[in-house]
């Protein structure tokens, strides 16, 4: 979804529910995940197959044309599936486990620090400089629910790491990342949250418990 609005494709989105997938979306997902692109009614599934596609085929690119920056950067979108388990303090089921989390973060999010620092050699405030790119797009999705649930949790987790909080902030302004969840996504989000007894589910405020 960031990739195709940063990149200006008209696309239409069918929303499922996760907790009970229907046959039809079973059938084109092999591991039962979202999201799946449709492409002239083949699917195409993973996020980064995707996204690769859709810089193959849709211009402006997306990612370095230099080819050596381009391997490095794919190498970080490879990350992704380390720094999500590493940073996950939402899908915890006690204020221990919150703790244990907090605690390991740092060697993921050092990780990312010194990447940004080292990778980019300039302002940003985007992993490559000030266009969006495909490291920006798989990371935002997590940066976004970490910073949902940080505002309940207060764990300050992003406290050492100055680049990559600034990192999260930018993508979390920008529209393209913004418009890329359902504007039920908050409520829908926490709720699973509560519903499934997460520890940061016990935190949330009366607003937006209401709101469920």
């Amino acid at each position: 979804m960031i990739l195709l609005r940063a990149k200006d494709v008209e696309f239409e989105v069918t929303y499922i529910d996760l907790s009970d997938k229907p046959d039809w979306f079973l059938k084109i997902s092999p591991h039962g995940k979202v999201p799946v692109l449709s492409v002239n009614d083949d699917p195409l599934f993973e996020s980064n197959a995707i996204a690769e596609y859709l810089d193959d085929v849709v211009e402006p690119r997306k990612h370095p044309e230099d080819p050596f920056k381009r391997a490095r950067n794919r190498a970080w979108t490879d990350f992704v599936p380390d720094f999500s388990k590493g940073i996950n303090i939402y899908y915890t089921k006690t204020q221990d486990e919150v703790a244990e989390k907090v605690a390991a973060a740092p060697k993921f999010l050092q990780k990312l620090e010194d990447a940004i620092a080292k990778e980019r050699g300039n302002d940003g405030p985007y992993f490559n400089g000030p266009e969006l790119c495909l490291v920006d797009a798989a990371y935002a999705p997590f940066l976004q629910r970490l910073a949902m649930v940080e505002q309940f949790a207060k764990t300050d987790i992003l406290r050492d790491f100055p680049l990559v909080q600034a990192w999260s902030d930018a993508l979390l302004a920008n529209d393209d990342v913004i418009g890329s969840v359902a504007p039920s996504f908050p409520d829908v989000f926490y709720a699973n949250l509560k519903n499934r007894g997460y520890y940061v589910g016990t935190l949330l405020s009366d607003d937006i418990a209401a709101a469920e």
